[in-house]
């Protein structure tokens, strides 16, 4: 295999932000690798001492993972324990970026779903969820009033993250196929001379929340060479990687994975785009682990933060997740997670259907291939001039008649109104599908019919 060529370590320093460089080693954290020095006596750090803990032992049962012959295990339990010093390490300070344990797993999980191997100058965090490490990495490379490349819609739990930075939110236009490389293209070859250009792309790849939307290979490509271009970052925020359901066949690569492996990348080095993958949607949410991956100096720079601001995730729920993974393997996990983007795939259709049977000609809407949500339109009268108001809408007569969704009006960056809503199908069964959707339709004709009386 031929030798990888990444960027330079110092390429990022153009890249940091003000804060980040100013940003100083924890005297602390900084030293506590060394205390690994066989002979070591160490007086370094205030850790409390391990025999006044009362925890003795946590055992615990998890389903298994699906056969490899696909047949169910459904109610099949296995029983895992964690004592000694596994449990030691998981009650005691630990290292910022992650137990080593946990760090190792996710690392080899990374290099046989993605193909990105070691040496390449790529390293691995584990955060309080990606919440965590996404707020992390805006403050390491975003100064307060930067201009962000941010497709829209966009994921509503990042906006008051560039709200706290004062960015200015560039938004790129996304439809069924993912963010719009064109809408990009636009952007930045139209960018005014003499201001500062954007410096990093934020982007939801895989069913892209709100929209439901996956970005076809083609736009990869064309996002990833204008990156090349014109010298960006990518952000790739990927929760709903592993809960993808369209056809498997035409499932495109990560850009992590592109940049490496994909014969556009050929002669290009690595290192533009930072990953997030989370477990909440495929283990649990309330254990709040997300996991970083991408160039080791913006990493880095976002431990250093992390050793100031919470000093490390919970290492107690970091023993549990690796336990659990550790006894079902790489491939146990991945029938795992095949297995759960299977359980959406059918909530999927029993919610497009009763959108079929119930709201045909009252919305538009595109089915998601990857996923939790359904992003529709609807087709309902504006003001003069105006775009209809969906807002208005749900939070009136659709509450009052005993429906909630949100207005998509949350998922763009300036907060304009939109007709468009989201609607999560995840948690409802079928018969509280088909009621949510019938007051749904009743909402909306009465709406057209209250707007043809005017």
């Amino acid at each position: 295999m031929a030798a990888v060529d990444f960027l330079p370590e110092s390429f990022y320093a153009d890249f940091l932000s003000d804060a980040a460089k100013a940003r100083q080693p924890s005297p602390i954290r900084s030293l506590l690798p060394l205390e690994a020095t066989p002979g070591l006596i160490s007086l370094l750090a205030g850790k409390p001492n391990p025999t006044t803990f009362p925890f003795t032992s946590f055992s615990f049962t998890a389903r298994a993972p699906p056969s490899e012959d696909g047949e169910n295990v459904e109610g099949k339990e296995v029983e895992l324990k964690l004592s000694g010093d596994d449990l030691a390490a998981a009650l005691q300070y630990g290292p910022t970026a992650g137990l080593p344990p946990l760090v190792k797993w996710l690392m080899e999980l990374q290099s046989q779903v993605h193909g990105r191997g070691s040496g390449e100058s790529w390293a691995l965090s584990v955060g309080s969820g990606s919440q965590d490490l996404l707020d992390k990495a805006f403050i390491a490379l975003l100064n307060p009033g930067d201009p962000v490349l941010v497709q829209s819609p966009v994921y509503a739990g990042v906006i008051p993250l560039f709200h706290s930075l004062h960015c200015e939110q560039i938004e790129i236009d996304t439809d069924a196929d993912g963010i719009s490389s064109a809408s990009l293209r636009a952007v930045l070859e139209s960018w005014p001379a003499g201001k500062a250009k954007p410096r990093v792309l934020y982007t939801i790849p895989y069913g892209g929340n709100p929209t439901g939307a996956t970005a076809t290979l083609a736009r990869r490509r064309e996002v990833l060479s204008l990156a090349r271009e014109h010298n960006l970052l990518i952000m790739e925020d990927d929760p709903y990687f592993y809960l993808f359901y369209g056809t498997h066949s035409l499932r495109p690569p990560s850009y992590f994975e592109m940049e490496h492996s994909d014969p556009s990348s050929a002669g290009h080095p690595v290192g533009r785009v930072l990953r997030f993958d989370s477990i909440s949607k495929i283990i649990s949410a309330g254990m709040r682990i997300g996991f970083v991956t991408g160039p080791a100096p913006l990493v880095r720079a976002m431990n250093m933060h992390t050793a100031t601001a919470n000093l490390q995730p919970a290492g107690l729920t970091q023993a549990v997740a690796h336990a659990l993974l550790a006894s079902w393997g790489i491939d146990g996990f991945l029938r795992h997670t095949r297995g759960v983007s299977a359980f959406y795939r059918a909530k999927r259709d029993v919610f497009e259907e009763a959108l079929r049977r119930h709201l045909t000609g009252l919305i538009e809407w595109t089915a998601p291939e990857s996923g939790l949500f359904f992003w529709f339109k609807m087709l309902i009268p504006g003001e003069e001039g105006q775009e209809a108001d969906s807002a208005s809408v749900v939070r009136t007569k659709a509450f009052e008649k005993g429906v909630l969704a949100l207005p998509g009006t949350a998922f763009l960056p300036n907060g304009r109104r939109t007709a468009y809503v989201r609607a999560s199908f995840s948690l409802l069964s079928p018969e509280e599908v088909e009621e949510a959707v019938k007051r749904l339709r009743d909402t909306i004709l009465e709406v057209r019919a209250e707007s043809a009386a005017a």
